[in-house]
């Protein structure tokens, strides 16, 4: 399947779709509603939201086994969107950060592609399967 975003579809329709499914970490909620946004899930576009797994850790290439069938496969990092800003002023600065080396460090979650459908319900245990060695990081997609 070829990219769908608009602004993709211009730069280069025959892509592929790299970013089907955005899951982000309930944690990343949390140090936002710390830093006064007001924020719940689901209002930032992802369409999973996890807690306890460290889902900018994650290797290119990592299954997410989501319930009883789901599995999405992990293909990169979310590139936040300036439009953050339409919901909150500054929220796009709060999403971004930096590491020790000063790299940008996207906050934003990760994306993925459906490998196995499956019906996804709330409270569903996440099983992660790592890809075999060497591990490719995330790049965002």
């Amino acid at each position: 399947m070829t990219v769908q975003h608009r602004s993709r579809v211009a730069k280069d329709p025959t892509q592929l779709n790299l970013r089907q499914v955005h899951l982000i970490h309930e944690e990343l909620h949390d140090e936002l509603r710390a830093g006064g946004f007001q924020v719940a899930p689901g209002v930032i576009g992802e369409n999973i939201t996890t807690r306890g797994i460290d889902l900018l850790a994650l290797p290119q290439g990592a299954r997410l086994h989501i319930g009883d069938a789901a599995i999405v496969g992990v293909t990169g990092l979310r590139d936040p969107c300036r439009q953050l800003n339409d919901y909150q002023p500054g929220l796009m600065a709060a999403v971004l950060g930096r590491d020790e080396q000063g790299n940008v460090v996207r906050k934003t979650g990760i994306m993925g592609v459906v490998l196995a459908a499956g019906e996804v319900r709330t409270g569903d245990p996440i099983r992660i399967e790592l890809p075999p060695e060497p591990r490719q990081r995330l790049e965002r997609v």
